[in-house]
């Protein structure tokens, strides 16, 4: 358990902080054996051509939001259909458990999570996919129709705590006490390796928008939970694009665990109330995201919940439905004014409905 920052203020609207660590990174405070996030997507596009569901989703041109948001260009790398899972997750866990399965490691093979959303999915889809087992541990705020969801695919569900944090604690000790493999979605001291590989799955998002995109963007927005999407997007574009295009990282301000570490120069944990964004909830970060948005992103901002809910209704009037979580890069654009000549790449990364 990390240390915790308390006493911050709620309310009062979007929140921003430069990052003082920018290029130079947090590594003195993080420890030596934590990896920075892979760039290698190599075997990503390998394992995604032998998947029958691993189509490529598509990048918006979202002009008519462009224009309500004051902006030159805005581009949304559009997750909602991603492998039928509905979410950027689909590329996550799943892709471990392949390589599992191309190692010979997968058959039979029980694995075992917390989850509050699409990471759950993730597991149980690429559980019952090579032939393994998954057991997801949902907290008690966890919707009884996502845990349906889950049980339609195959998964074991089970419940413990009033919290995500609660039942990823939950989740090791029984990934201790039973012989199962714990595949969460962060990273802390000593437990590296599952989730540096589930990162390296997210890169396959960037690759497809290298492809797809017609001259490079001047900003990016990415939300950010425990940070592994955010971390791992941030490190693909700085390895494509350089220093050039801004990327500001986006987090609820009920858990702002990367802007909290990022301002104490060390990992934090952030505690605040439940938010809206779901998805994002997230009080503690990925030791490995963070060592990797340390040193690529240039700002982090916090969003409200009356924010993130402003932000997904403008999405969904202009056709891109998502949720609190999956449209907070775009509701951060309402509060940063980035002006007429921005090209912004955002990610809509779960559907309506997840």
């Amino acid at each position: 358990m990390l240390d915790p920052v308390l006493g911050r203020a709620q309310g009062g609207g979007m929140k921003r902080i430069e990052n003082p660590h920018r290029s130079k990174g947090l590594d003195a405070a993080l420890p030596p054996d934590c990896p920075a996030p892979s760039t290698d997507a190599a075997r990503v596009r390998h394992l995604l051509k032998r998947c029958p569901h691993a189509g490529v989703t598509p990048l918006v041109d979202a002009a008519p939001l462009a224009r309500a948001l004051g902006l030159g260009r805005l581009w949304v790398k559009d997750e909602r259909a991603r492998m039928g899972l509905g979410s950027f997750k689909a590329l996550g866990a799943a892709y471990v458990i392949a390589c599992d399965a191309e190692d010979g490691r997968a058959k039979e093979q029980s694995y075992v999570t917390a989850s509050a959303g699409n990471h759950g999915l993730s597991v149980a889809a690429g559980a019952a996919a090579f032939g393994a087992k998954a057991v997801i541990y949902l907290s008690e705020t966890v919707p009884e129709s996502f845990a349906e969801r889950l049980r339609a695919i195959g998964a074991e569900v089970r419940r413990a705590g009033a919290e995500y944090e609660a039942s990823m604690e939950a989740a090791a000790q029984a990934a201790a006490r039973e012989g199962m493999q714990l595949l969460s979605d962060s990273s802390w001291p000593g437990y590296y390796t599952r989730p540096h590989r589930l990162m390296e799955g997210y890169l396959a998002l960037m690759d497809e928008v290298f492809d797809q995109i017609d001259t490079m963007p001047s900003h990016i927005l990415l939300q950010a939970g425990v940070g592994g999407l955010a971390g791992a997007a941030a490190a693909a574009a700085r390895a494509e694009w350089g220093d050039a295009p801004q990327i500001i990282v986006v987090e609820p301000e009920a858990a702002p665990a990367l802007m909290a570490s990022i301002t104490a120069g060390r990992p934090v944990a952030a505690p605040g109330p439940v938010s809206i964004m779901g998805r994002l909830d997230c009080k503690e970060p990925s030791l490995i995201a963070l060592k990797g948005l340390a040193r690529d992103a240039d700002a982090f901002v916090t969003l409200t919940e009356a924010e993130a809910q402003s932000g997904c209704d403008l999405a969904a009037a202009h056709g891109l439905g998502s949720t609190p979580s999956g449209a907070a890069g775009l509701a951060a654009l309402s509060g940063l004014a980035l002006g007429a000549e921005a090209r912004v790449l955002c990610i809509l990364s779960e559907m309506a409905d997840a």
